[in-house]
């Protein structure tokens, strides 16, 4: 049997926002710190958590990594380390080691303020955060040492909207976490790989807003360091021709 006619055994990494979407919508079983005790920066128990509970049902095959340091313009740099980039590595490697396909969910801020609608080609000339250059490192080593593997570069929000104010200074392809969570199920089922970048159409903060609470105000708001214009805007058009041609 090839691998592309196996039927998919996913295994999402992480009960945060986005893993308790996809989890919700998929019912995909689920392996993280508060369930099952998973650390993503302590790897010695991984075989007895990931593989020995669902070998009687052929998997996994997939694994969903939804785990991330997302504070994103917190200043430790040790723990960004840990959990987007070395927990990663060991990550990939033990993959790579069972031949398990890895989805990786990365961000869009590894784009943030380097290209206006950067492609999955451009080089992710990243901001100065912590945040995104280990984000970005992680994206590096997947690549390096993966065969097969789908890297998700993507940005999801809680809804609805939780705040009073958007802002009108920070565009992108962000959408609510349903949404973004659709789309990476289908990515996933679809048995898509590579690095893809995974959102909807362009708006500010702002706008998102809107749709869960018409009456948000807008805000220019302070964006880390700064008050002025954050671009992590993406060329989606390879996600939206891959799902059409995989209807």
């Amino acid at each position: 049997m090839t691998n592309e006619a196996k039927i998919i055994e996913p295994l999402i990494l992480g009960d945060g926002l986005l893993g308790s979407e996809l989890e919700a919508k998929s019912g995909w079983p689920v392996v993280s710190r508060k369930k099952s005790g998973f650390d993503i920066t302590k790897k010695d128990n991984w075989d007895d958590l990931l593989v020995s509970p669902f070998k009687d049902k052929g998997g996994p095959n997939i694994i969903i990594n939804c785990i991330g340091h997302t504070d994103t313009h917190s200043k430790d740099k040790q723990l960004h380390w840990d959990v987007n980039y070395s927990g990663v590595v060991d990550l990939v490697d033990f993959c790579r080691d069972l031949n398990i396909k890895l989805v990786h969910i990365s961000t869009d801020f590894v784009y943030y303020n380097s290209k206006s609608e950067a492609s999955e080609e451009d080089v992710p000339a990243n901001a100065p955060l912590w945040y995104s250059y280990t984000k970005l490192l992680g994206d590096a080593y997947t690549q390096l040492k993966l065969k097969d593997y789908l890297l998700i570069r993507c940005s999801h929000k809680k809804s609805p909207f939780p705040f009073r104010e958007g802002y009108v200074n920070y565009i992108g392809n962000f959408d609510y976490v349903e949404k973004i969570g659709e789309l990476v199920i289908q990515l996933v089922t679809k048995r898509a790989s590579g690095i893809y970048n995974v959102g909807t159409q362009l708006k500010t903060m702002h706008e998102l807003a809107t749709l869960t609470k018409p009456k948000t105000k807008m805000t220019v708001g302070k964006i880390g360091e700064t008050r002025g214009y954050v671009d992590a805007s993406m060329n989606i058009t390879k996600m939206k021709s891959f799902l059409e041609k995989n209807k």
